[in-house]
């Protein structure tokens, strides 16, 4: 009990902070939900950093009184690379080996980006944005599209679309997404969803399950200890403390077609749920949670060569059941 306080109490603190600095935002809503969106803005923007793609950034999203996102880090800098928040989705740099120091790369929803030295790609480097490409933003009640558009001299060039949009008369969020590659290289990548899920401010824990449609095998940091493999469910053992954190980049069980891409997330003590899938076959499947969020993060490969363009969709459906009392 003085766990959970002490948790509320610092989601609260961190609600309060971030609401005296006003970045530029949208609503959507429909009959069944309502999000808050941060728009992508280089000088005022919510997220300014170059691991995540700038578009459709969710910093709220409300479900029959149930929350499904929210600030997950207890402050917040937006050149820092991990301050975001909702189902945000990061792409793999395209041209990084072949780059010399000082050269630019690609990171799709980013720009181009420069080359600093000979050391590895890392995604926690916050990377000098050399091309920023140019965004529009079209809004409308239930939905919001994002264009990126970005031509660089080294031949990539694109038009990223993406459009967050409510299913009408459903309680369901759609992310559809089209890039078109209108340069002269071929744009090869995997982007994969983050899917910083805060549900209901519940810390991570027992409380919180989730559930594929196979058999799921997985072992890395705190697997087989914090967490396991159950079944076709990743389940707590125990609560998650401070500065703890589990982590495993081989989640194995799922096969080559676009039904395993099926995920389940459940708050069992306030009966909210979440229900993802998408049009395309997983890639790989990595699975990451700190004390206050937990994330299934679902790859997918992406090739579009000159010309061409890439489209695919993820969608989450979300519902309530009747919650676990004993769990309280």
């Amino acid at each position: 009990m003085i766990q959970i306080s002490l948790f509320f109490c610092f989601f609260l603190m961190t609600f309060y902070g971030l609401s005296q600095t006003q970045y530029p935002e949208a609503e959507i809503k429909n009959k069944h939900i309502q999000a808050k969106l941060y728009l992508p803005d280089t000088e005022q923007g919510y997220y300014r950093s170059t691991r995540f793609d700038w578009a459709g950034i969710i910093g709220g999203l409300q479900y029959k009184g149930h929350e499904y996102f929210g600030p997950w880090l207890a402050k917040h800098d937006p050149t820092s690379h991990e301050a975001i928040s909702g189902p945000v989705e990061a792409f793999a740099p395209i041209g990084f080996e072949t780059a010399k120091p000082g050269d630019p790369f690609l990171v799709v929803g980013v720009g181009m980006l420069r080359k600093p030295n000979e050391e590895p790609y890392r995604f926690a480097t916050t990377y000098d944005i050399v091309n920023p490409g140019e965004w529009k933003v079209r809004k409308k009640a239930d939905r919001i599209e994002f264009v990126h558009t970005l031509t660089a001299d080294e031949g990539y060039a694109y038009e990223y679309t993406k459009t967050v949009r409510l299913t009408k008369g459903k309680p369901e969020l759609v992310l559809e997404h089209t890039l078109k590659n209108t340069g002269k290289k071929a744009l090869e990548t995997t982007v994969y969803n983050h899917n910083f899920f805060i549900i209901d401010q519940e810390p991570t824990g027992p409380n919180l399950v989730t559930r594929f449609p196979f058999q799921v095998q997985a072992e890395g940091s705190g697997f087989g200890e914090i967490i396991v493999a159950r079944d076709n469910e990743l389940v707590f053992e125990r609560a998650l403390q401070k500065g703890e954190h589990v982590f495993t980049n081989a989640v194995q069980g799922f096969g080559s077609g676009a039904e395993d891409y099926d995920i389940r997330i459940e708050n069992k003590k306030t009966g909210a749920g979440v229900h993802i899938t998408a049009d395309q076959p997983l890639l790989k499947l990595f699975y990451w949670a700190s004390t206050t969020t937990a994330c299934p993060e679902p790859y997918i490969q992406l090739k579009a060569a000159p010309g061409e363009e890439f489209k695919w969709k993820i969608a989450y459906e979300f519902y309530t059941f009747e919650a676990d009392t004993e769990g309280k």
